[in-house]
């Protein structure tokens, strides 16, 4: 049997993580800037991640969701108290899409409505409802078309307005930072405008957070900035630092109800372990602030390349956008210089490294980034 061929891939083997860097099986190091796509969140094989994995592995790894599991109700608590929302209730899974799955049937559950707004750039997974509110035609089959999604203009209020006049809305899903869409920032005030027409027109505000949540912003989700409250919060990608856990939380006004969701592998005790590490860790080291900090040393020297099209973003979740000619940018980062970012078409370098970053290994990037620029 042979691997099903839908990746691009990087002919690079890398065998060893530690903290920021990462080795190949030629022990070659390179920075990791990109996080295996915003996931490791403290760092690669982290020890205090690594010491809680393992003693749990040493007690009992998985049981179902049939008996009590003392981890779920240590995250939720944890998760509660680090995010600011502890009065919410946590329910979870095993990815981003899974959540964003759940997210939107759960609003339909709550108000019994069906139609769904997105915005143009959108990505929220691959999974049947996730695609489908998914602004990208390639990956969306057949299967996942339907009638029920509404895609509006980013950040357009007048449509957005006119889409509550013409239809009963379900729930409106929204990123506060499009990654795959090119690190656009939500402005706050269309967040605020769109919890304003949510609470006119008793709709679910679903707050996207898988790759702009988990502190990478410098607060715990991005759509925090914006000073109001969501009624479900997504999460995934950094919550586990590469242990496989989606999540999310819920506003106190949605009611739960015997076999309304379920899964078998969500909330396993690996996962939690997994995820109690990542909150205990960012706690602990001042993670979010570290974030903010280096974030915003970060956009102001890249700022000042005369190159650049355009930075947008907020802590360590950043775009780069570089005309044209500047297409090379991203190859010549991992193969000349043995950095790996991301990118988002048509032409930006995407920022999503680890939480604890060092202003050194900005500085490393930086420096790399000017020769090949130049």
């Amino acid at each position: 049997m042979k691997l099903f061929d839908v990746y691009p891939i990087n002919p690079i083997n890398i065998v060893k993580g530690v903290g920021s860097l990462v080795y190949d099986n030629k022990g070659q190091e390179y920075l990791d800037l990109y996080g295996g796509h915003a996931v490791i969140s403290i760092g690669h094989t982290n020890p205090h991640y690594v010491k809680r994995l393992e003693d749990q592995l040493h007690q009992i790894g998985f049981y179902s969701n049939s008996i009590e599991i003392p981890l779920q109700k240590q995250l939720a608590e944890k998760l509660g108290h680090v995010s600011g929302k502890e009065d919410y209730q946590l329910f979870l899974v095993n990815s981003g899409a899974e959540a964003n799955e759940n997210a939107l049937k759960l609003a339909s559950f709550y108000n019994g409505k069906k139609k769904v707004i997105a915005f143009t750039g959108a990505f929220h997974g691959r999974t049947s409802l996730a695609v489908a509110v998914t602004d990208n035609p390639k990956i969306v089959a057949p299967i996942n078309e339907t009638d029920n999604v509404i895609f509006i203009p980013w950040k357009d209020k007048a449509a957005l307005e006119q889409a509550f006049a013409d239809n009963e809305i379900s729930s409106v899903i929204i990123e506060g930072i499009q990654g795959v869409g090119g690190i656009q920032v939500a402005p706050e005030s269309f967040l605020q405008k769109i919890r304003s027409l949510c609470d006119t027109h008793n709709a679910v505000f679903i707050a996207d957070g898988i790759q702009c949540g988990y502190g990478r912003t410098g607060k715990f989700y991005s759509h925090d900035f914006a000073g109001i409250n969501a009624d479900i919060y997504t999460m995934a990608k950094g919550m586990g630092n590469g242990f496989p856990i989606g999540a999310i939380s819920i506003s106190p006004k949605i009611q739960p109800a015997y076999g309304m969701l379920g899964t078998t592998f969500g909330g396993n005790h690996l996962a939690c372990a997994a995820a109690l590490a990542v909150l205990e860790v960012m706690e602990q080291d001042n993670l979010m602030q570290n974030a903010a900090t280096v974030g915003a040393y970060l956009i102001d020297e890249l700022k000042k390349f005369k190159q650049v099209k355009e930075v947008r973003g907020r802590g360590l979740m950043i775009g780069i956008e570089l005309p044209a000619e500047y297409a090379h940018a991203k190859k010549d980062l991992l193969f000349k210089h043995h950095i790996f970012t991301g990118e988002a078409k048509p032409n930006v370098i995407r920022l999503l490294p680890a939480l604890n970053l060092t202003k050194a290994h900005a500085d490393q990037f930086l420096e790399a980034f000017t020769k090949v620029l130049n």
